[in-house]
């Protein structure tokens, strides 16, 4: 079932057009990753599906229906990348905090401190946090969210590639009744975890689809995903 759609989305910063025509959809159940080259517009793109920016042209719609970009706040937990919240407060403050603004279970919680491995650093100001265990508490903030859609830019920065694979694991154990929809600068990890990928290049769409049909689309019959978005941008 197709749950968000976005029909010709344009943004412009000054002069320079950043989106142009953008226009894909998200489906129930899939996570789909965006991907491209730096500058491509992967962060603005979720942004203006977040409602946190303007666009100056195009639509979107959730089930069919049309949705301003106030609304959007109501289907869409967008978690961006690098950000701090409430950095002088202790990690188990901030969290509770959240759990409870969101209305999720306390064992929900429980669950995801163990599952993200936070609870070594449960009493520690979120300003002193490392990097891995910034983007765990974000992720865990996330995970308490209820919005059917979740968006979250670039999840598996500061983490090796146990935690990643971890947290692979984890968003997958997410999706009963939850929709992602990923921003990777990775290729290898996109490839890992995503069921389709949505390619934009110089702020337009270059493809969309699953890796078996981007495949079909470059003629390369065995390659990875690095290999067909070489072939493609």
């Amino acid at each position: 079932m197709e749950l968000l759609r976005s029909k010709n989305i344009c943004k412009h910063f000054g002069l320079y057009q950043v989106l142009s025509d953008i226009s894909f959809s998200v489906y129930s159940g899939e996570i789909l990753g965006i991907i491209g080259p730096n500058g491509a517009g992967k962060t603005t793109l979720m942004e203006c599906l977040a409602g946190l920016s303007t666009f100056d042209k195009g639509t979107i719609y959730w089930e069919n229906q049309e949705i301003s970009p106030p609304q959007a706040k109501e289907f869409i937990f967008y978690l961006p990348d690098g950000i701090s919240p409430y950095a002088e407060q202790r990690v188990n403050i901030v969290l509770k905090f959240f759990q409870r603004l969101y209305g999720a279970e306390p064992t929900q919680l429980k669950f995801l401190i163990k599952r993200l491995a936070l609870s070594s650093v449960l009493n520690k100001q979120v300003r002193s946090l490392s990097k891995g265990f910034q983007r765990r508490l974000l992720l865990a903030i996330g995970l308490l969210s209820p919005q059917p859609l979740l968006m979250l830019d670039e999840p598996f920065d500061g983490f090796d590639l146990k935690q990643t694979l971890g947290v692979m694991e984890l968003l997958r154990e997410t999706l009963t009744g939850r929709t992602l929809l990923l921003s990777i600068h990775q290729l290898s990890e996109a490839e890992k975890i995503c069921d389709r990928f949505l390619l934009l290049n110089r702020g337009k769409v270059a493809t969309i689809g699953s890796l078996s049909q981007l495949r079909q689309l470059t003629g390369i019959d065995k390659g990875g995903l690095e290999e067909v978005f070489l072939a493609i941008v």
